[in-house]
Formats: C-alpha cells, sequence, structure tokens
C-alpha cells in the first residue's frame, strides 16, 4: 500500500517506463520502417517488455534504504512484506505490459489473432516478471553493487518465462484457438508462476533476517 501511493504520488517510476517503451518502440518503428514482419514484432515486443519489468521492479529492494528495511523487519512479518511487494509489481507490470501493447499497435500494429490467448500469456507473463525479478530485487540489495547483480540474476532467471511467452504469442499469432501446444505452455507458465511464489514465501525469510 505504502509503495503504490507513494507511486500515486509521485509517478516517477511509470513516466519513465512509459517514455522507454514510447522511445524503444519508436526505434523499432524507424528500423523496420514501419514494415516488420509478425516473428519479429513478437520478439521485440517480449524483450522491451523484459526490460521494462527490470526497470520497474528494481526499486522494490535495491532502491531503498537499510533503515526502510529495518522499519519493515519491526513492523511486519517477512512474508507479509514480500507478498504485499509481490502484489504491487504485479499489478505495475500488468499496466505497463498493456501501455506497451497499446504502443506497439500504434507505431507498428496490431498482428495478434487470438486476443485471448495472447492477453493470457501476457497476464501470466507480467505476473511471472513481478514475481521473479521481486525476489531477485530482494537478494540484489543484500549486495553493494546491487545493480549490477540484479542485471546478472534477472536474465537467466527470466529464460524460461520469456522463451515460453514467445512460443505463447507465436501461436496467438496464427490461431484464435486455444491448442493443445497453447494450453501446454499457459500451464507451464502458471506453473513457474506458483514455484517462483512459492520459494519467494519460504526463503524471504532466511534473506530477511541478514
Amino acid at each position: 500500500m505504502k509503495d503504490l501511493q507513494l507511486e500515486l504520488k509521485q509517478k516517477y517510476a511509470i513516466n519513465s517506463i512509459v517514455l522507454y517503451v514510447l522511445s524503444t518502440v519508436f526505434v523499432a518503428y524507424l528500423s523496420y520502417k514501419g514494415n516488420i514482419d509478425a516473428t519479429s514484432w513478437n520478439v521485440m515486443f517480449w524483450i522491451i517488455l523484459l526490460f521494462a519489468a527490470v526497470n520497474a521492479t528494481s526499486k522494490s529492494f535495491v532502491q531503498e534504504r537499510p533503515s526502510r528495511h529495518l522499519y519493515y523487519y519491526t513492523m511486519a512479518a517477512p512474508q507479509s512484506v514480500i507478498i504485499a511487494k509481490i502484489l504491487y509489481n504485479s499489478l505495475m507490470m500488468i499496466l505497463i505490459a498493456i501501455i506497451t501493447f497499446v504502443v506497439f499497435q500504434l507505431f507498428l500494429g496490431n498482428m495478434i489473432v487470438g486476443n485471448a490467448l495472447f492477453f493470457a500469456g501476457l497476464i501470466l507473463g507480467a505476473l511471472g516478471f513481478a514475481s521473479t525479478l521481486t525476489m531477485v530485487a530482494a537478494i540484489a540489495s543484500r549486495s553493494d553493487n546491487n545493480f549490477a547483480l540484479m542485471a546478472v540474476l534477472s536474465f537467466p532467471l527470466m529464460l524460461p518465462f520469456l522463451l515460453s511467452l514467445i512460443k505463447l504469442s507465436n501461436i496467438a499469432l496464427q490461431t484464435s484457438e486455444f491448442t493443445a501446444e497453447a494450453m501446454k505452455l499457459l500451464g507451464m507458465t502458471f506453473g513457474l508462476n506458483l514455484i517462483v511464489i512459492m520459494l519467494s514465501y519460504l526463503l524471504f525469510p532466511y534473506l530477511w533476517k541478514e
């Protein structure tokens, strides 16, 4: 709740992410001269969204002062803190994902055939990005060079999400049906989300004591 109130008051994070998305999509538009194929559209979308996610979630713990961590430690259980952070970042990521999709439509067009399938993957992807990167931000906050550590840890952990989401979106580019392969990928992404959230819930208290 505190993070949400602060963001609504200052709007630094969301404004910087919107500017990043606009600028990168516009550069892609200039590079492809508005004539982009479906495969490139799909890959560009998820890569831009991934970098936007890293920028958006990095402030969860990395940009907070040690005194604030101490305040949290005395006021709330560690499980409550990590779940609250994941929920906030999930809402932020869903908003950023929708903004990114709208900007893509404006500059590069909409190549999605199966909108329901694509948005199901988009929501699961946003939740996966948020939960994984929130835990990575918590780990990186314990390091002196936390931004570099977060970048190093983020991308290997995000690779399973990224590959499954790109494959899922490729199906949505071709058909509106929830095929067996699409359902398998949705189930895999949902399972990865559950694993990350459960691990965060179980392991964060040990990190919290450090």
